[in-house]
């Protein structure tokens, strides 16, 4: 095993390196009614929100944009419902790679995927979940937080959360408990500007996200929505910064990665999962 996935091992065991997972984090998992692969990344949201048929080539572009015309024409309930049904109401297979990020007693974990894999991974484990929220003017900040007891969630402030317990963050929604998402263009403007300003972020997190290092795992960093929440996430990190295992990856992709003091790793979700159980077998 080379010594950078070995630094990465380490480092997750220690603490001193966050998980960010994409929709490649999410490759093999599959509805268990049809075997169909589960909607993750922009093109396949965009493709099952339109009963499997294209949307006109400048929807197509990113999922955002595609769930701002469908919530002009038809509402936002009409985007809540889609996503409900996908992540909700659809059974699916589990994920590898979520079994073993739940495995490894980690003390924060960002998923940018809207999916209840991670959740379903510390199911009887007690924990802090973040999950960011936009356009809600009765609130100041653009996040909920819920204490899990190990087998119920209840909403709690700021104030009452134990720093000591696992932390998942969902930034951009989760059906459960409670079916919030950001989703749409409108929703986008509205969380990062609060990133930005400080506001979509608790302040435990500030805290404990400082001189951290983060492992990508699963992101494509093609487009500039998702390039914005992930720079704004990670504000203040170590320098390095971290690793993204990217194969494949684009000129626009390296540059972005090289101003962040990211490394790139040429491994997809599956290759780092077999290294991460020889690790785990090394080190038993």
């Amino acid at each position: 095993m080379n010594l950078q996935l070995e630094n990465i091992f380490t480092g997750l065991s220690e603490g001193s390196v966050i998980p960010y997972l994409g929709p490649g984090a999410l490759e093999g998992v599959t509805n268990l009614s049809n075997g169909s692969a589960i909607p993750a990344d922009s093109d396949s949201l965009i493709l099952a929100m339109n009963n499997g048929l294209p949307m006109a080539p400048k929807l197509m572009f990113e999922f955002p944009r595609a769930a701002m015309n469908v919530e002009l024409k038809r509402g936002r309930s009409a985007v809540n419902r889609f996503l409900d049904t996908t992540y909700r109401d659809t059974k699916w297979s589990s994920s590898e790679l979520h079994r073993w990020l739940s495995q490894q007693n980690l003390p924060f974990i960002i998923d940018t995927n809207r999916d209840t894999q991670l959740q379903q991974g510390y199911a009887g484990v007690p924990h802090t979940l973040i999950v960011g929220t936009a356009r809600l003017s009765s609130r100041a900040f653009r996040f909920r937080l819920f204490y899990y007891d190990g087998s119920h969630y209840a909403a709690i402030e700021q104030e009452a959360v134990n720093t000591s317990l696992p932390i998942l963050f969902k930034p951009l929604g989760t059906p459960l408990p409670e079916s919030t998402y950001i989703a749409s263009d409108a929703d986008f403007v509205d969380y990062i500007t609060e990133l930005m300003g400080g506001f979509a972020i608790p302040s435990f997190v500030k805290r404990l996200r400082q001189n951290k290092r983060y492992l990508l795992l699963g992101l494509r960093l093609n487009r500039d929505t998702d390039r914005m929440v992930f720079s704004d996430l990670i504000f203040g990190a170590s320098k390095p910064a971290g690793w993204a295992c990217l194969p494949q990856a684009s000129d626009k992709e390296k540059r972005f990665l090289a101003k962040q003091n990211i490394e790139i790793i040429p491994l997809n979700t599956r290759d780092f999962l077999s290294a991460a159980k020889e690790w785990n077998v090394a080190f038993a």
